[in-house]
């Protein structure tokens, strides 16, 4: 019996609209709906998933800990129908939820008629998590620079996927059963691997990170799975960036690391050689000689961006060109500066960054 059918036969008996969901809130079968129905079963139906403002309202409600049926009233503010949440649990772990509109009627007893159906959704669900832990226990192979390995894993996906390289907090593991359907993680030391359809990566990253890590880069899209070993190089570099540059922390996108592609693909002494080139140039004047460069070198629009005047601005860049030698005025001279400011950025300890600019 799959879930659609349990589905069914519990909206069947209980005569009440039902729904099921995995952990993460993503619809995985819902029964044809009878009687009532609000907008945040109407809008489960139709985008497949809840929103996270739903969803944190309903956890509010202890959901993920309960060990039965718990109730949850309607609120006509939020326009929120009266529902019974039936935790989907297999050994002790929940992994994910019965939803039941209630009208009144769904007493201890009428729901205790389905508690058979409500066991085997949730077995289901604890068998595809195990499915899904041993396919991320390959994924590694999968994201291997060595294409005898990559050959070995055995993974058959589809595209277009990209790959999320998450620093883990201290201890943390991702527990599969936490992530949406399709997307596979595999523990590692330091770095735990994601790979997330190409259209849900940015949002898995951003939940990953924030529940299990401390930053978290996404590489780029690959139609081809097999090429997903490039993204999760990119992903790699992209993370580096997040670490260490206030403005793409905590997920940085490898797609909008611009010049700090190149940068972040150097070597730590390869960057300390670049950064020389400013490092006569105390916070203040690295500041001042950065704003001004990401500006095309606009004065206006610098002095604006510091809230300094335009003179202060001019008597700080002539002292950089003092200091450091290069003429402000020159292509090359403004270029050997610029790459020089991001390196030292990136040559910073992870999470030691001055706050964005």
């Amino acid at each position: 019996m799959d879930l659609q059918e349990i589905v069914d036969d519990i909206a069947r008996v209980l005569d009440a609209s039902a729904t099921l969901e995995d952990r993460t809130f993503q619809l995985l079968a819902y029964a044809a709906q009878s009687g009532d129905i609000d907008t945040v079963r109407r809008e489960s139906i139709l985008r497949r998933r809840a929103s996270d403002e739903v969803r944190s309202y309903f956890e509010g409600y202890g959901i993920a800990t309960a060990t039965g049926p718990v109730r949850i009233p309607a609120d006509d503010g939020l326009g929120v129908l009266a529902r019974v949440c039936v935790p989907l649990r297999h050994r002790e772990v929940t992994y994910g939820y019965l939803w039941l509109l209630d009208s009144g009627d769904l007493d201890d007893g009428r729901l205790a008629t389905v508690a058979p159906l409500v066991g085997r959704a949730a077995t289901a669900l604890a068998q595809e998590a195990r499915s899904r832990q041993d396919l991320g226990a390959r994924l590694r192979d999968l994201l291997s620079a060595d294409p005898e390995v990559r050959a070995g894993a055995g993974l058959d996906l589809p595209g277009p996927v990209a790959a999320i390289a998450v620093q883990s907090a201290s201890g943390q593991v991702v527990p599969l059963w936490t992530l949406p359907r399709g997307v596979l993680a595999g523990a590692g030391d330091p770095l735990t691997a994601v790979l997330a359809p190409a259209a849900q990566a940015r949002s898995v990253a951003t939940r990953v990170q924030e529940m299990y890590g401390t930053a978290a880069g996404v590489g780029g899209a690959r139609e081809d799975p097999g090429e997903a070993w490039r993204s999760w190089r990119e992903a790699t570099l992209a993370l580096r960036a997040a670490q260490r540059v206030p403005r793409f922390a905590p997920v940085a996108d490898w797609s909008a690391l611009g010049a700090y592609r190149l940068l972040v693909r150097l070597s730590a002494a390869e960057l300390a050689d670049l950064a020389a080139e400013v490092s006569a140039l105390d916070a203040e004047l690295s500041r001042t000689v950065e704003t001004y460069l990401d500006r095309g070198g606009q004065a206006r629009e610098t002095a604006a961006r510091l809230g300094v005047h335009r003179q202060t601005l001019y008597y700080r860049l002539a002292k950089a060109g003092r200091l450091t030698g290069l003429d402000l005025a020159d292509g090359e001279s403004r270029l050997a500066l610029h790459l020089g400011l991001k390196a030292a950025e990136l040559l910073r300890p992870p999470g030691g960054g001055q706050g964005a600019r």
